[in-house]
């Protein structure tokens, strides 16, 4: 008989928008979760506008919700909020990330949810905590990559630039995650949920370990160094004759003498004394990258990562999403599947966390905006009058999904 996904039997309700809430509660659903989503009955989570490049859905939504209910639900209108209370008070945890203060506003925030329900693990998402200076300043990604040094230390010596993921968002999303199932493990010996309190700016500064460390203790940041390595030469992306780039990295002086010899052919150059050691090429790491390109820009792509791995030098191609997209090895390991959608299917890659031999993650479907309502509104013990009410007042709305819809 096989064995259940870890956390199913798990019900979570979450208020939720945009990327770090979202993709915690995914997560937790990909793990067997029951994710009850709360929206607002006028769009939704706005993330479902962002764009509409995943066959007219927005990308960002469909990466983030995956195997949830939706409920569209008015929260500022005392019955819809008593509905979520409901819920709420049946479920093992709820996760909130509205604007600093609104879900206190509403009752929501995890430690007045905990005093009323004391088995209840409750996520509070802000963007830079619940006090101090900068508690209800506004928190995009990007602001806050800015505020925690990530943007200073990513680019070229000449321009600072953001990550091209949301670094932001998604560090809070995988502490609150990760604090969700921490919370979960002590209820399991002492019968008692608790508060669990996220922000996306300490959530990133941890990520930032490295280069804080070198600052704090160093006396400065590391340098901007594009693709290369402050403090390692040969360490690069270097053109290949076709058009490509492949990036090596050498991490001692036994690699650089394989290197200068097998795929450099000049032998001679892992006992000059200008390049022997690490720091005679990070020295002179102009010297040591015009030898570099010099030897790849005569080999393809291919040839040349071939001849790398023959000569057991660690490197890469600088794929392309599109080349993601058709990685090899996520191929081989069988990554893919397809996930339901209003849509149609649509392809999606499996969670990091495997279970060998064990059951495969839950990947269901990215719901409509509320799909579940009715249902949602029956489980919370509305009667069909009181359903009816809510619909006619708007402070409810269902979406009728077909029942010959894709799976």
């Amino acid at each position: 008989m096989s064995q259940p996904l870890p956390l199913e039997g798990i019900t979570v309700v979450a208020v939720e928008q945009a990327v770090s809430a979202p993709f915690a509660t995914r997560q937790l659903a990909d793990l067997g979760a029951r994710v009850i989503k709360v929206e607002r009955p006028d769009g939704g989570d706005f993330a479902r506008g962002y764009d509409t490049a995943a066959n007219g859905l927005a990308s960002h939504f469909v990466w983030c919700n995956r195997g949830k209910e939706s409920l569209a639900v008015d929260l500022k209108d005392p019955r819809g909020l008593e509905v979520v209370r409901r819920l709420i008070a049946d479920a093992d945890v709820f996760v909130q990330n509205l604007a600093q203060g609104a879900a206190a506003r509403l009752g929501l925030d995890a430690a007045t949810l905990c005093a009323a329900h004391p088995r209840l693990v409750a996520v509070d998402i802000s963007g830079y905590g619940a006090d101090g200076p900068y508690a209800h300043k506004r928190a995009y990604d990007m602001l806050v990559q800015c505020e925690a040094g990530l943007v200073s230390v990513t680019g070229t010596a000449e321009q600072p630039v953001k990550a091209g993921i949301p670094a932001a968002d998604v560090a809070a999303a995988m502490y609150a995650f990760s604090g969700v199932l921490a919370a979960l493990l002590r209820r399991g010996t002492t019968g008692r949920g608790g508060p669990v309190e996220i922000s996306m700016l300490e959530s990133l500064a941890e990520w930032m370990g490295h280069p804080l460390h070198h600052g704090m203790h160093g006396g400065e940041a590391p340098a901007r160094t594009g693709v290369a390595h402050a403090v390692i030469s040969p360490y690069d992306a270097y053109p290949t004759a076709d058009g490509g780039q492949v990036l090596l990295s050498v991490q001692n002086d036994r690699e650089w003498q394989r290197l200068a010899e097998q795929v450099l052919g000049r032998p001679e150059l892992g006992a000059d004394p200008a390049f022997a050691t690490n720091k005679a090429r990070t020295a002179n790491r102009g010297r040591t990258d015009a030898v570099v390109a010099q030897a790849l820009a005569r080999l393809d792509t291919a040839q040349a990562v071939a001849r790398l791995e023959a000569a057991g030098i660690a490197c890469a191609r600088l794929n392309t999403v599109a080349d993601l997209a058709a990685h090899p090895q996520l191929a081989a390991r069988d990554r893919w599947r397809d996930v339901a959608s209003p849509v149609g299917p649509l392809r999606a890659m499996m969670p990091p966390i495997t279970f060998p031999g064990g059951p495969e993650p839950r990947m269901g479907a990215i719901p409509e905006l509320g799909e579940h309502t009715d249902a949602l509104l029956h489980e919370a013990g509305l009667t069909p009058q009181r359903r009816a009410e809510l619909h006619r007042d708007g402070v409810v709305v269902t979406h009728r999904v077909p029942s010959d819809r894709p799976e």
